[in-house]
């Protein structure tokens, strides 16, 4: 019998002729396709996948999933890669690895593939979920195999390749940037992007519009959470009411799009050592994640949020090298949840031409007291307490003072 490998397919160049390449090599191969809200027609790409010679293909609607269990937890540590990225991509691969390995259990595969190169962060995000999830598992990465390499040293030989084997293929040797799309962003790099001066041209973005061609009238809306979950999205202008989160975050993305708001390009650095061009567009990530920060502001400790956001930065490493599924990433989930506890409450925006812009926010488990901070009234402050305060915290600095004039 023929050895059975499970290939995470996207219907794309790559995953093709890596299709082909492994049928060739005396694998039977199975296709594994995850909907994560990208634009494709998943019919046609069954169709090509059988038609190359796969033997069976899975295709599954992740996108509840998606949404519920990677995207927000993610902006409740209010997750940011290198203080920019909201890692659309990063999130979304150990979903996808996770169902590919759903997949090999039950086909009893004892191999799996992808078509990650070996210069990104995809192949290590694929490979340790897939350790992770059964540390049994062979991993065939034809991006980091002699015999591949030497047969197809970029993508005018897979080009030709597909041609000569009748695989059909939208990918031209003149395409002008690589893209990756799913319900959290879209994402541009390669070709002429890695000229990091280059402006990209308007034509060249998906999701937004360009803030130059926005609404001339701002979109005003109401995000409600609890324990730091977005749960419903109000539209004031149109009374629009969402509170589904698949729909809720759908939402966001048309409305955020239409303002113009997400739009982001970068150069980050990637696990493997490599600095990397990318463009991005998030808006419903980003709505969200101005949102969430702002209604913490009212609602969360003062020291939990500092130490929580200390911490940030190795929770969206984490994400971002591709360690979703590890022992320290279960201890920092499980520390950000209780923070969350009593992130519960209303923050009002407004959105315009790029802009997303906190115009008020109100919570039944607001820390925050009027009294306590008004400049207009007493409300159980002595401000002589101050006196005393500001005497202890200037001991060390005295003392640091007097050392150096001697």
């Amino acid at each position: 019998m023929k050895q059975k490998v499970v290939l995470a397919y996207s219907g794309g160049l790559d995953t093709s002729v890596i299709l082909s390449w492994l049928i060739g090599k005396g694998y039977e191969v199975v296709a594994f396709m995850a909907d994560l809200g990208q634009k494709e027609d998943f019919r046609a790409a069954k169709q090509k996948a059988l038609k190359i010679g796969a033997s069976k293909v899975y295709i599954e609607d992740v996108k509840e999933e998606f949404v519920a269990d990677f995207i927000f937890p993610s902006i409740r540590a209010n997750a940011v890669y290198e203080g920019r990225y909201l890692m659309g991509t990063s999130l979304a691969r150990p979903l996808i690895a996770k169902k590919q390995m759903e997949v090999a259990a039950k086909e009893k595969a004892e191999f799996v593939s992808h078509g990650a190169t070996g210069k990104g962060n995809d192949q290590v995000r694929f490979e340790l979920t897939c350790m992770t999830i059964d540390p049994k598992i062979k991993i065939i990465a034809p991006w980091k195999d002699a015999e591949f390499l030497a047969k197809f040293k970029g993508r005018s030989d897979m080009i030709e390749y597909a041609q000569k084997n009748g695989i059909p293929v939208k990918a031209t040797k003149d395409a002008p940037y690589s893209t990756d799309a799913n319900l959290m962003h879209i994402s541009y790099e390669a070709g002429i992007l890695e000229d990091p001066k280059l402006t990209p041209s308007e034509e060249m973005f998906e999701m937004t519009k360009s803030p130059k061609n926005a609404p001339d009238k701002e979109t005003i809306i109401e995000i409600e959470f609890k324990q730091g979950n977005p749960v419903k999205v109000k539209n004031k202008n149109d009374g629009t009411l969402k509170t589904k989160p698949l729909e809720l975050f759908q939402y966001l993305n048309k409305i955020g799009g239409g303002n113009g708001i997400g739009r982001i390009d970068m150069v980050e650095n990637r696990f493997v050592g490599l600095k990397s061009r990318g463009v991005y567009e998030t808006p419903a990530g980003t709505i969200l994640h101005i949102a969430h920060r702002d209604i913490e502001g009212i609602t969360l400790d003062r020291e939990v949020m500092h130490l929580r956001d200390m911490l940030m930065p190795k929770f969206a490493e984490l994400v971002y090298y591709g360690f979703w599924y590890s022992p320290e990433m279960e201890f920092l989930r499980a520390a950000f949840d209780k923070s969350q506890e009593n992130v519960n409450g209303i923050v009002h925006l407004s959105l315009y031409k790029g802009n997303c812009m906190v115009i008020g926010r109100e919570s039944k488990d607001s820390l925050y007291s009027q009294d306590l901070s008004s400049m207009d009234a007493i409300g159980g402050y002595d401000q002589k307490d101050a006196l005393g305060f500001i005497r202890l915290n200037a001991l060390r600095l005295k003392a640091s003072s007097l050392r150096n004039r001697k």
